[in-house]
């Protein structure tokens, strides 16, 4: 693809677990999304969902993999559907871009491999094996990887140095707190700093409050990258670790939104406005994450260039 993609303003999807939920998936345990890509009877929707984006003016779709780590299958007792699950996700993706007969590019999650809005202690061999694990089954599937939510320097840098290897460029998400740090206490400059590298397409603010973002911006802006957001629209302003509302016990897992809430208050109107000051702002990659409906996204689609 081109390196100078997001250069220009490009729309990207909106929460693709979430709204897989609110159209009825119903998840086991704490496997989120992952359970649409283990199920058959669920594929059909996860390809809806992804053309419920497209349709809406998403130039760029990410794949459900989120939850399908390793360390989630393990939790849950499917790690046999590692490979398939995961596999699915860029099949399934591939196969919405396909159907909408749009050239829409498709950005493969490699997500935190342990908990995700946390650091991860583990030994760097085994956080490496799993971006690797993922990233493999979904590299005949995606035009770039997209490091999703990323709590530090340290699962940055090392995702990083797998996809290096894969020879794709990467889109990095970086999770931001309210006190304007990552999880790991580093500031969003000092993470850059580490880790840059030729293989980056852009930065992005993943996971976070637009008002998370809006105190964020100037710093990003200094990079002097393309750079952007995935704003999530949940009620409580820090996301927490999913163990914090769902047991991989449970037969049916709770929603998360049952425990973080929803903003229903913020309309594709409001999403419109903030989308447009962070342009004013110099920010050209532009997109939601949970709770970021495809209502949004359509909104938001007329600042496409």
């Amino acid at each position: 693809m081109n390196t100078d993609y997001f250069s220009k303003v490009r729309i990207l999807d909106g929460g693709m677990g979430q709204q897989m939920l609110a159209k009825g998936l119903q998840a086991r345990g704490s496997l989120w999304s992952a359970t649409a890509l283990i199920e058959k009877k669920y594929h059909q929707l996860v390809i809806d969902t992804h053309l419920d984006f497209i349709k809406s003016g998403a130039e760029v779709i990410v794949t459900t993999n989120f939850s399908a780590r390793r360390t989630r299958m393990i939790q849950n007792k499917v790690e046999k559907y590692f490979n398939y699950a995961n596999e699915m996700a860029g099949e399934l993706a591939l196969r919405a871009k396909e159907i909408s007969k749009k050239n829409v590019l498709i950005g493969g999650s490699l997500p935190a491999q342990n908990d995700t809005y946390v650091l991860d202690p583990r030994d760097k061999k085994i956080i490496e094996k799993g971006f690797f694990d993922q990233a493999i089954l979904l590299k005949p599937f995606v035009d770039f990887f997209y490091l999703d939510v990323m709590s530090g320097s340290k699962e940055c840098d090392i995702a990083l140095n797998v996809t290096k290897k894969l020879n794709l460029p990467v889109l990095v998400g970086l999770h931001i707190k309210k006190n304007g740090k990552l999880p790991s206490g580093e500031s969003i400059v000092e993470v850059f700093k580490k880790c840059k590298g030729e293989n980056w397409l852009g930065l992005v603010a993943a996971c976070v409050s637009p008002e998370i973002i809006e105190k964020a911006v100037e710093e990003i802006k200094q990079l002097k990258i393309p750079f952007g957001f995935k704003v999530n629209l949940w009620k409580t302003e820090e996301p927490i670790p999913v163990h914090k509302f769902a047991s991989p016990i449970d037969k049916i897992g709770t929603n998360p939104v049952e425990s973080m809430g929803t903003r229903n208050e913020y309309t594709d109107v409001r999403f419109l406005e903030f989308s447009k000051n962070m342009m004013d702002h110099g920010a050209t990659i532009l997109g939601g994450c949970c709770e970021t409906k495809p209502s949004h996204i359509k909104k938001i689609s007329i600042l496409k260039n």
